[in-house]
C-alpha cells in the first residue's frame, strides 16, 4: 500500500491528477487549469512532484498484478529526449501485444541490453523466444542471458530471432508512448523521465486490459493499484 501521509491533499485528488497526466499527455500548466475547473487548486510544480513520487510505485504494483503473458517476446528501443539529449527507451511486449517491461537508458549498448533482459526475465520469467531487430547490442545481451543459463545448467536456451517484420507490433506499440510524451516537450531530468514513463506504461497496460478488471473504469483501476 502506498502511503500518502503528510500530503495536504486527499489521496483521490492526487491520484486523479497523476492518472490524468500519464494518460492524456497534457502539460503541467494545462493540468493545473483542468484541476482548477474542478475546484482543486494546486501548483504545477506540486503536480510534477506527485507524478515523480507516485508513478513508479504504482507501476511496481501494476507489474505484480498484471495477467500472465506469453513466452514469445518482442523487444525494441525508441527514443526519449531528456535534458535536450536523446536517450534510449527499451520496451518488451509479448506476441499478443501485452506489456512486459520497460527501461530508460542513457546508452544503447551490450551492457544496457543485458541489464534490460535481466530485469525483464526477473519480472516475467524466462521467454521461449525473443524477436529483435538487427541490433548487435540486443543480440549480445540475449547471448549473455543464454551463457548464464548454460552455466547454471539450464538447457532450454532462449531462441533469438532477428526478423524485422515480426517486430512491427512493438514498433506500433511505441506510438502510444510517443504520442503522450510529445506534448510534454522533453524531460528535464533522468529520474523524472523514468518515473513519468512508468506511469504512462501503467495507463497503457490498463487500456490493454492487462489488469483484468473488466467493466471497472480505467481511473479506478489506476487508483486501486495504490491500495
Amino acid at each position: 500500500m502506498i502511503s500518502f501521509r503528510g500530503s495536504h491533499y486527499p489521496k483521490e485528488a492526487i491520484l486523479y491528477a497523476v492518472y490524468f497526466y500519464v494518460r492524456y499527455g497534457v502539460s503541467y500548466r494545462d493540468l493545473e487549469e483542468i484541476l482548477a475547473e474542478r475546484s482543486i487548486t494546486v501548483d504545477h510544480s506540486t503536480l510534477n512532484r506527485w507524478v515523480i513520487r507516485y508513478s513508479a510505485m504504482i507501476a511496481e504494483a501494476a507489474m505484480k498484478k498484471k495477467q500472465p503473458t506469453s513466452g514469445s517476446w518482442r523487444v525494441d528501443e525508441t527514443y526519449i529526449k531528456v535534458k535536450g539529449q536523446w536517450m534510449y527507451y527499451y520496451r518488451a511486449i509479448d506476441k499478443h501485444g501485452n506489456t512486459l517491461d520497460f527501461m530508460l537508458s542513457e546508452h544503447r549498448d551490450e551492457e544496457a541490453a543485458t541489464r534490460f533482459f535481466k530485469q525483464a526475465i526477473n519480472n516475467n520469467g524466462l521467454p521461449s523466444r525473443v524477436v529483435i531487430d538487427k541490433s548487435g547490442a540486443n543480440e549480445a545481451g540475449l547471448l549473455n542471458m543464454n551463457i548464464l543459463l548454460f552455466l547454471v545448467g539450464w538447457h532450454h536456451l532462449i531462441e533469438i530471432l532477428q526478423v524485422k517484420y515480426l517486430n512491427n507490433r512493438i514498433e506500433q506499440d511505441h506510438r502510444f508512448i510517443k504520442r503522450l510524451t510529445r506534448p510534454m516537450l522533453g524531460f528535464k531530468a533522468f529520474n523524472s523521465a523514468q518515473a513519468t514513463l512508468a506511469g504512462i506504461e501503467v495507463a497503457h497496460m490498463i487500456r490493454k486490459g492487462q489488469l483484468s478488471q473488466i467493466g471497472v473504469p480505467a481511473y479506478q483501476q489506476f487508483m486501486a493499484l495504490a491500495g
